[in-house]
């Protein structure tokens, strides 16, 4: 006799459903100073939710929230370091403390390095991975008992495209990436199991044009270089990606791919298997090459582990 999933009444005496409606809902959503996560936070202040945002940087997030506040949003907006386990349960008592109920999450705030393998210090990795990736395992444990508690709750982590493929000098960002569509989907599993009332999604973003590559950490490009490099291949605007997600959200999309570079490269992977490594690198090296035609002074000597081909 085969095993079937418990019906969600059956499991926890209520009804899942994903929150399709926005209105009146508390929206929590993390790296709102800019990119994805300002665009997401306007995006649902438009729909009427009601929001907590938060960033490492206290004036950007300040200025999401006013624009917020001007659509008509209820705004609470809080400076947050996600990488800190405490200050992230201190963040979640303050939004219950303010709004008695949290509806969704967004766990969206990240940072990126741009730099082989052969010359990635640990400290790099592990600052990294404590942004991208236990940034998420905080938020998503943290607030998990009140996205239960309020009866419709939905989960949002922001994985990458890097989380569905490997990139060369991309080792630390694609590991966190990994890491954060394996822990979303098995925490979707689990609560589809338990009847809990949270639906989650893991969000897949191709190239978006925010401030992301500009911040990162890169041995041998300047940050003019490393976004002006980005921006020739990130077609999608922020706003674009924040419209993309809310409909996967109210959708209830386990998987949302954002971009058609993301529906293509995911596409590759599931064709090719293994063999869009190859692919991927050539497309590097191109890449690398076009970069340092147009850099000025002639090509970057090569960092260690990075060989020209």
């Amino acid at each position: 006799m085969r095993s079937r999933l418990p019906r969600p009444e059956a499991a926890g005496g209520c009804n899942v459903r994903p929150v399709r409606e926005l209105r009146d809902k508390v929206c929590v959503v993390t790296g709102a100073g800019s990119g994805i996560g300002r665009a997401l936070a306007l995006a649902l202040a438009s729909g009427g939710a009601r929001l907590a945002i938060s960033d490492i940087d206290p004036e950007t997030v300040a200025d999401t929230a006013a624009a917020a506040a001007a659509l008509g949003a209820e705004v609470g907006h809080y400076q947050l370091d996600v990488s800190d386990r405490d200050a992230v349960a201190r963040h979640a008592a303050q939004v219950i403390a303010r709004f008695g109920v949290v509806n969704l999450l967004v766990n969206n705030a990240g940072v990126a390095v741009d730099k082989p393998v052969a010359a990635l210090p640990l400290e790099d990795i592990e600052w990294l991975m404590g942004i991208n990736f236990w940034g998420v395992v905080y938020g998503s444990t943290a607030f998990l008992p009140h996205l239960i508690a309020s009866g419709d709750g939905h989960l949002v982590n922001i994985s990458s495209i890097f989380g569905i493929v490997g990139a060369p000098q991309q080792a630390a960002y694609c590991a966190a990436k990994f890491a954060v569509r394996g822990f979303t989907e098995s925490l979707r599993q689990e609560l589809l199991l338990s009847g809990d009332p949270v639906k989650v999604s893991c969000v897949h973003p191709g190239g978006v044009k925010t401030g992301i590559a500009r911040a990162a950490r890169s041995n041998d490009r300047t940050s003019d270089e490393l976004a002006a490099e980005f921006d020739r291949i990130a077609r999608l605007t922020p706003e674009r990606a924040a419209a993309i997600i809310v409909r996967g959200v109210q959708r209830d999309q386990a998987r949302i791919l954002v971009g058609a570079d993301a529906r293509a490269i995911d596409l590759i992977q599931r064709l090719l298997g293994a063999g869009y490594q190859r692919i991927a690198a050539r497309a590097a090296a191109a890449q690398r090459d076009r970069a340092d035609r147009v850099r000025p002074g002639g090509p970057a000597p090569p960092a260690p582990g990075r060989r020209r081909t």
